[in-house]
């Protein structure tokens, strides 16, 4: 993904949402989301009437933006799920949820999906006991993941920090800074607010 200069946070303000990229801030009293739920700039509280073609822009943007992905990753996501057999929008949430950095976000090691990245960039992770550094490396059923043993610190201050946050049910927790694939994602088991099936319009249009 290009690098993003800006202010994190206004991207979540103008996806209308919070989208949890900064980890504690987004569950705090600092979220600019809560404070102003409107959209950046000087025009961000003007009523816009969105056209079919932008609201199904905005839903790819927001996604994008959710996993960290540049324009031209997030298109090959789609078009590989373009290519198996299936429901497309589901293919597409899996392929994306399973990717090394999300699936570290999703076991709860790293406060935000940007901190696993960094996480498995410094050769943090390992899967079946061999390191992995690839963010973008996609997890299969029955994988082992364990967090080695320079992050283990990282990940149980994670841990501690959000003791309530829900595993989803394709993972399981197997240790402190261990877990395990158990099944592909289900797009119930995907707490994420996309409606996919917009995405999926945008790209066939």
């Amino acid at each position: 993904m290009g690098r993003h200069l800006g202010a994190t946070c206004k991207m979540c303000r103008r996806e209308g949402g919070k989208l949890f990229l900064k980890g504690e801030k987004c569950y705090s009293e600092k979220c600019p989301v809560a404070r102003r739920s409107y959209a950046p700039g000087q025009h961000g509280k003007l009523p816009i009437r969105a056209s079919e073609y932008q609201i199904r822009l905005r839903e790819k943007q927001k996604a994008r933006r959710i996993y960290g992905l540049g324009e031209g990753q997030f298109a090959k996501y789609f078009e590989g799920a373009a290519r198996r057999k299936g429901d497309t929008g589901e293919k597409l949430m899996q392929s994306l949820e399973r990717r090394l950095d999300n699936v570290i976000y999703r076991f709860g090691f790293a406060t935000s999906r940007q901190a696993a990245r960094q996480m498995v960039r410094n050769g943090g992770i390992q899967i079946n006991e061999k390191k992995v550094n690839i963010p973008s490396f996609e997890v299969k059923v029955d994988d082992k993941v364990k967090v080695a043993p320079k992050m283990a610190a990282l990940a149980k201050a994670s841990l501690e920090k959000f003791p309530d946050r829900v595993v989803p049910a394709w993972v399981s927790l197997t240790g402190e800074a261990e877990g395990k694939i158990l099944t592909l994602p289900k797009r119930e088991d995907i707490d994420v607010s996309l409606e996919v099936n917009l995405i999926v319009e945008y790209y066939s249009r």
